[in-house]
This record gives structure tokens, sequence and C-alpha cells, in this order.
């Protein structure tokens, strides 16, 4: 399963080696483009840690990740589940991030008048 995050970097960890064979490096991504924005923690494996050495927070960036998941039997023999979201590509946005519709503040007569909804009061 593919997806997209766009939006700004909030925070780059520093990689970790977490065994001989594996080291991963976490970002959190804070969304742009919903009505409420979202803090998303991203984790780069392996090779991919290294391509985020350019990076700095505030970029915009659009994050291609894939959604992994994974069963654990905890000691009394209960499932447990978990979810990582692991980063594979990332690139800077093009263009500034437009503020969400529902976001945007009101606007004023003036300006709904220019556009011909005058009429379409909602009261």
């Amino acid at each position: 399963m593919s997806n997209q995050i766009k939006g700004r970097i909030k925070t780059i960890f520093p990689t970790i080696q977490v065994s001989e064979k594996f080291t991963k490096r976490d970002i959190v991504i804070t969304t742009t483009t919903d009505m409420y924005p979202q803090d998303i923690l991203v984790q780069f494996t392996q090779d991919k840690c290294a391509i985020l050495g350019t990076y700095k927070s505030g970029d915009e960036v659009d994050v291609d990740y894939n959604l992994r998941g994974r069963e654990w039997i905890n000691p009394q023999g209960e499932a447990k589940y978990f979810n990582t979201i692991e980063g594979w590509r990332i690139s800077r946005a093009s263009g500034a991030s437009p503020i969400p519709k529902e976001v945007q503040k009101d606007v004023p007569i003036e300006q709904v008048a220019e556009n011909g909804d005058a009429d379409d009061l909602p009261f």
C-alpha cells in the first residue's frame, strides 16, 4: 500500500543504529492539506536514512510511504498489533501549500459582491 503525505517538516531525529543490521531515522511531518493539521511520525530505514540529509525543519515536502503492520505476542500470550508509516521517498514540494478552504478567514462582503454571490447570503 503506497500513499503520500504533503506537509512541513517539524522535526528530524538523528539516525539510530537499532541492531547490527538495522538503522532507522524518524521525522515528524505537519500536514498542510488538512482542515486540522496533524503531526505524523514517518520512519525511514536502512539506506533511506541518508536521503534526509539535505532537509531541515520548516521545509515543505511530499513524502511517499508504505503503511506497515505487525503482530507481537506478549509474554501472557496476548496478540498486540503495531503500525509503522515507512517513508521510501521524499521530495521538496513545488510551490507553497494553499490554505485549505475550510481554514481560510471570513471573506469581506465587498469581495463576495464582486464575485456575484451577494444574493446568496446564508441568513
